[in-house]
């Protein structure tokens, strides 16, 4: 059974990055549907997969993630407007039978993604 997870590593800080709130959309038509919103646990992970079973199928997907409140949480100055505050990715999913991870890879400056397992 496939399913949809994501993580996020601070780079910044070498460690997972909690307490991030991150939104689910799909493309259905010509409109972006907001499937879900969740957050990080003190992994960086969620505690649930974001889909799976028949929730998950093929089509494009975008997931925003709020980090920039995450790092103005952490206490840090950064200038008005921060570099990065959402960040949106979008990516296609063809076989709903896989597994599907994408990892964040952040810090205030940049931010990498991947197709992880």
């Amino acid at each position: 059974m496939g399913a949809l997870t994501t993580h996020i590593l601070d780079t910044a800080h070498g460690r997972p990055a909690a307490a991030v709130r991150i939104d689910l959309y799909a493309h259905r038509g010509a409109d972006w549907v907001l499937l879900r919103s969740t957050q990080t646990n003190a992994d960086g992970r969620c505690d649930a997969p974001l889909l799976q079973g028949a929730d998950f199928v093929p089509g494009r997907y975008r997931l925003v993630f709020q980090i920039g409140a995450y790092f103005t949480g952490l206490g840090l100055t950064l200038p008005q407007p921060a570099f990065l505050d959402q960040i949106p990715l979008e990516f296609g999913v063809s076989d709903a039978q896989q597994h599907y991870h994408v990892p964040l890879l952040v810090s205030p400056w940049s931010y990498s993604t991947y197709r992880g397992s």
